[in-house]
């Protein structure tokens, strides 16, 4: 089940708007934040805080492309194998990462 919840703006004349306090929190917008719209095939819009620090345009839209491919041909996707996920686990078992420490320059 799918929960929606909706809250409406109004556009000025110079087609601007405010975006509602319900929006603004839970997208954790604080001002000056940008934000980015992602336009869907089907004329829907999404609307996404960009973390500045991480915004990477590539990665936004082969996210996009990738989200769009999976609404618009989901019997392409499928469960993960058994095989395949036992296969992984057994190449990471020993592997440690503690995603606080940050690259070494020769890492970046």
């Amino acid at each position: 089940m799918t929960l929606s919840l909706y809250s409406d703006s109004k556009l000025t004349n110079r087609y601007q708007t405010t975006i509602p306090h319900m929006v603004r929190k839970v997208l954790r917008l604080e001002k000056n934040d940008k934000i980015r719209y992602a336009v869907q095939t089907d004329g829907s819009v999404s609307i996404f805080r960009i973390n500045q620090a991480e915004a990477d345009p590539a990665l936004a839209n082969f996210l996009t492309f990738l989200a769009n491919d999976i609404s618009q041909n989901p019997q392409n996707t499928s469960a993960i194998g058994s095989d395949l996920l036992n296969r992984i686990q057994s190449l990471v078992s020993d592997v440690e990462i503690d995603l606080d420490t940050p690259l070494s320059d020769e890492d970046e």
